[in-house]
């Protein structure tokens, strides 16, 4: 059976959302989803994350079966600049998913990055792209050996976390979360509010050497 490339109902979420979201990190959206939107926290991002970059764009979802890689190249070959193609590959470790070539072609198309539940290959290029992220569960050296089944664009689990066709991803050194498309707007708002309180009560903290207990309003305790 050849991969299925469905067509998604909804359209990517306006650019200047997408990049809106840029300024909140995963830790901030994750307790705003109240823990629903963040994926195993196994999977890791090949390098770290410079300066306070992290991975955003809209998902282009592939759906792979044992050892067959068809989704992806068919998943970057209908992305768009600054998608992320989000391949669920059922969290095994016998072939990777994606490596330098593949890769190498997205991050030509300026596709943000790749993050995968599954393996990768070639992780010593991968990890020189400051320009291209890559998230991954697993790393080995073999690779698929089909590329004829599968799924682009339909809706899929990836790391425990239900994903549609253009949910937001963003991705840093704590980890991935997803939010829905339906959720990008109106949980944009809070989630920004969240950063800027964080960083008052950070230099109420460096400033006064107040204890966290009187900052953070924490419940009285009972001393016995």
């Amino acid at each position: 059976m050849p991969t299925l490339c469905h067509r998604p109902a909804l359209s990517r979420l306006p650019a200047d959302l997408i990049e809106a979201w840029r300024a909140v990190p995963s830790s901030v959206i994750a307790d705003q989803l109240g823990g629903r939107g963040h994926t195993d926290a196994a999977i890791r991002p090949v390098r770290p994350f410079a300066d306070g970059r992290r991975l955003v764009g809209s998902a282009v979802t592939a759906w792979c079966e044992p050892a067959d890689y068809g989704p992806v190249h068919h998943a970057i070959d209908v992305a768009e600049r600054g998608d992320v193609v989000v391949v669920a590959a059922g969290g095994r470790q016998d072939a990777a998913m994606i490596g330098e070539l593949l890769s190498g072609a997205a991050r030509l198309k300026g596709i943000a990055g790749v993050i995968v539940d599954g393996a990768v290959r070639d992780v010593a290029t991968l990890a020189q792209w400051q320009d291209f992220a890559v998230f991954t569960r697993w790393i080995t050296p073999r690779g698929p050996s089909s590329m004829e089944r599968g799924t682009v664009n339909a809706p899929i689990v990836f790391g425990g976390v239900p994903v549609a066709p253009f949910d937001l991803v963003i991705g840093d050194d704590d980890g991935l979360v997803f939010v829905p498309h339906a959720l990008a707007e109106e949980k944009l708002q809070p989630s920004l509010d969240r950063v800027h309180a964080e960083t008052g009560w950070e230099a109420t903290l460096q400033a006064t050497g107040r204890s966290t207990v009187d900052v953070f309003a924490v419940p009285a305790r009972r001393d016995v």
